[in-house]
């Protein structure tokens, strides 16, 4: 398995980069506080600048590890960090991998999300050794789904994080594709 890292990709709006310490605060800002965002995807809502440090500081000292990829999303314009978009689970031995993302609410309904992720999926056909990428969102989470339904990915019965856990997807709406049907 080939990996490389998390490295900046360049859209026509957005740049994913790695995350900054200086992040935090256009984070609390844009997307890391609230909870409509955060408890959509499973993560804590942060309320601090302290807290977001701390999280901060976690993923950065990642970075050195070539399978960790998580990019803030960074709107050109306003050079604001208005989401992130990762893998958030690696599956090296499947070249598989699971993709998670967030946008902040004031710029949801500009196409931020599937922006980022048709980069992502490039990114990772074209750089590393992934043959397979998977996604899920919860049934109630219609704008995650409509990312979904939007990209190049297609729906499918479960993902890998599921079979690995011996478990059936109850709820949640699984979507994949593999390297060379982008």
């Amino acid at each position: 398995m080939r990996h490389c890292g998390t490295r900046p990709i360049h859209t026509a709006r957005l740049l994913l980069r790695p995350f900054e310490p200086m992040d935090g605060v256009s984070m609390l800002e844009n997307w890391i506080a609230d909870p409509a965002i955060q408890h959509e995807y499973g993560e804590p809502v942060y309320s601090t600048i302290g807290e977001v440090t701390v999280l901060l500081e976690g993923w950065i000292s990642q970075y050195a590890q070539q399978d960790f990829y998580r990019w803030a999303i960074v709107e050109k314009e306003t050079d604001a960090c208005i989401g992130q978009i990762a893998f958030c689970q690696v599956y090296s031995e499947e070249a598989t991998t699971e993709i998670e993302y967030c946008i902040g609410q004031s710029r949801w309904g500009r196409g931020y999300a599937n922006e980022a992720l048709s980069a992502v999926i490039d990114f990772a056909f074209g750089q590393t050794g992934f043959t397979k990428l998977e996604a899920y969102h919860r049934a109630e989470n219609i704008k995650s789904g409509r990312v979904l339904e939007k990209s190049s990915m297609y729906r499918t019965d479960t993902v890998l994080r599921f079979t690995k856990a011996g478990m059936e997807p109850h709820g949640e709406v699984c979507y994949c594709i593999e390297k060379g049907n982008q």
